[in-house]
């Protein structure tokens, strides 16, 4: 939301340059790797790969969801006319892991509220503010399980969809997030509402029906992944 040129632009430029110099350079295959963000908003059903371009995307990251949909298409393209070339696209959730950015101005969901709770668990503070009324939905997979995905793909990637989400094909409220922390951290505080912020898209969950048929499931629980993230913070600090 603060750079909206910066992510637009370095996002496409990345794109871009990584698919045309594998495309130039003629390697065989390659694995793009897209967002989400791409996705139209305001569906009530899981995000498809069909959904693609068929909306309006969610203005608070337009700029990178527009970079993430030249790089996919880019990958159709060559794939359509270069059958022998293994271009595929997959689409992740949003993720979480160890070796996340803890920095709240800078940070996703997830280890933004590792580190809240985590302030608070250390200074004694009763309190933890929520942006919004905490009831928005998001769909978070651990990082690793994605790379175990990647990994899969990269052993045969022209055995993939062209396109494929990459998710756990279930969401949980913000709120819920924030309830999960707190109670691998101890912390029995109370939240507080703030709903003058902005909460983004009101919810966003990937359909994972080409995933599951493609044979693979995310191997990591919300609860042991949110454990291992904070020990890794703690590690940190």
């Amino acid at each position: 939301m603060a750079d909206p040129v910066g992510f637009l632009v370095n996002n496409l430029d990345m794109g871009r340059n990584v698919i045309m110099a594998a495309f130039e350079a003629e390697v065989p295959a390659l694995i793009n790797l897209s967002s989400s963000c791409m996705y139209p908003r305001g569906r009530d059903h899981a995000l498809r790969e069909s959904d693609m371009m068929t909306g309006e995307l969610e203005p608070t990251n337009e700029g990178y969801a527009l970079a993430k949909i030249v790089s996919t298409r880019l990958c159709d393209y060559i794939a359509r006319t270069r059958p022998d070339l293994a271009y595929r696209t997959i689409v992740p959730c949003n993720l979480y892991g160890r070796h996340d950015k803890f920095d709240p101005a800078a940070s996703h969901l997830v280890p933004a509220i590792i580190a809240k709770v985590s302030h608070a668990t250390r200074t004694g503070d009763g309190e933890v503010e929520i942006w919004g009324d905490g009831s928005a939905r998001r769909e978070f997979m651990y990082a690793a399980d994605l790379a175990d995905a990647v990994w899969r793909a990269a052993a045969n990637p022209s055995t993939m969809p062209q396109v494929m989400n990459i998710g756990i094909g279930k969401d949980h409220s913000i709120l819920e997030y924030y309830e999960a922390v707190a109670e691998v951290l101890g912390w029995q505080g109370r939240f507080r509402f703030d709903l003058s912020r902005p909460v983004g898209m009101q919810r966003k969950l990937s359909d994972v029906s080409l995933q599951r048929e493609w044979g693979w499931v995310p191997p990591t629980a919300l609860r042991d992944g949110i454990a291992a993230t904070v020990k890794f913070y703690q590690q940190q600090a």
